[in-house]
Order: C-alpha cells, then sequence, then structure tokens
C-alpha cells in the first residue's frame, strides 16, 4: 500500500468531516488534534476553503475541552480546528469551555456537573446517549 503523508490525510479527515457536518449528520466536528500551533496553522487555508466549499464554519481551538468522553492524551495541550454548519453550535461549544473553567474555579467540577459537561460535549459532536455513556464508562485516562 503506498504510504499517505500526514499532511494529505489530515485534510482528507477535514474535507469527510465537513461533508458530514454539510449533511446535518454532525452538528459539531474537531479534526485531528496537532501537537504544535504552527502545525494546526498549516491547516487553517485548506480548512478555510472547505467552509467554503461546504457553507461550514470553524472556530480555531487552541485551548482544547478536556472532558471524560476522551482519553486525556487526545487533546491535552493539543491545538485544533472545530467545524459546524450552524455558528450557534460553535458559541455552545465556547460556552461548554466556559462553564466548565467556571464550575473548576468554583471547586464543583466533579460528580453530575462533571457529567453534564462531558454528555453535552457528546451531544455538540451529535453522539447519541448511549455511545456517550459507552465512551465514558472506557476512558480509563481522566483529566
Amino acid at each position: 500500500m503506498k504510504e499517505m503523508d500526514k499532511y494529505s490525510y489530515q485534510c482528507g479527515v477535514m474535507d469527510a468531516f465537513n461533508e458530514v457536518v454539510r449533511a446535518g449528520v454532525k452538528r459539531l466536528a474537531l479534526a485531528h488534534p496537532c501537537d504544535t500551533r504552527e502545525e494546526r496553522d498549516s491547516y487553517l487555508d485548506y480548512a478555510q476553503q472547505l467552509c467554503e466549499k461546504y457553507g461550514n464554519h470553524m472556530y480555531v481551538e487552541n485551548d482544547s475541552l478536556l472532558t471524560d468522553l476522551f482519553p486525556i492524551s487526545m487533546n491535552k495541550d493539543k491545538f485544533n480546528i472545530v467545524f459546524a454548519r450552524d455558528p450557534k453550535d460553535l458559541d455552545l461549544y465556547v460556552e461548554l469551555h466556559v462553564r466548565k473553567q467556571k464550575l473548576i474555579e468554583q471547586g464543583k467540577y466533579y460528580g453530575a456537573a462533571r457529567k453534564e459537561i462531558a454528555v453535552e460535549f457528546g451531544h455538540l459532536l451529535s453522539y447519541t446517549d448511549e455511545a456517550i455513556e459507552r465512551l465514558i464508562a472506557a476512558n480509563t485516562e481522566l483529566e
């Protein structure tokens, strides 16, 4: 099998996610996380072209939303691009970030409140309740 370079692979992932966002299959989609801001920024022009092609919007993520939905190593200290058809969904994503931070500052980011943040993130990603529960239960690498 012919080896694919990382840049082309990431562009293909972004294209596919933009297509499913446009089709309404997902409200929100994330590109694959990048280890550096520079790497992520190398995709921004292409990501913008994709958004124009599909009628989507993007949010440039410098501080990934960490929840119990995914292993922490997947997104901690990573940089990403978030795609959505409706800009209100990007606003909800940012608001979720803010809510989590306020819970942390108030010493209330635990139990039901912590799970609620993960569940709401899962809903923004258009995961079913069953899928969200399965991902949370399987995650052994919490923040």
